[in-house]
């Protein structure tokens, strides 16, 4: 793997990007006792969105086609209840 970290994947808007980062400066702070600066943070921040995001993504998307499986599980039972008696 080469040093140089890939293109993030995901890629915010400037007001969530802002918020991501003083999160990390915040957590930084507080867990570490280290002050983290605008630039490390940014850095931090891409570097987790390209090499750890997909994980996440792919995580997220997994969930959600679950939670779809099971939506249309029920509401598939909901017509078998629908159906009326033969003979």
């Amino acid at each position: 793997m080469s040093s140089k970290s890939a293109p993030p994947l995901i890629r915010f808007p400037n007001a969530q990007k802002s918020e991501l980062l003083t999160l990390l400066q915040d957590w930084f702070d507080k867990e570490l006792d280290q002050e983290l600066g605008q630039f490390d943070a940014e850095f931090l921040l891409d570097f987790i969105a390209a090499q750890m995001g997909p994980y996440f993504y792919n995580q997220a998307l997994a969930d959600a086609q679950a939670l779809i499986a099971a939506r249309l599980d029920s509401l598939n039972d909901g017509f078998f209840e629908l159906e009326k008696p033969l003979g």
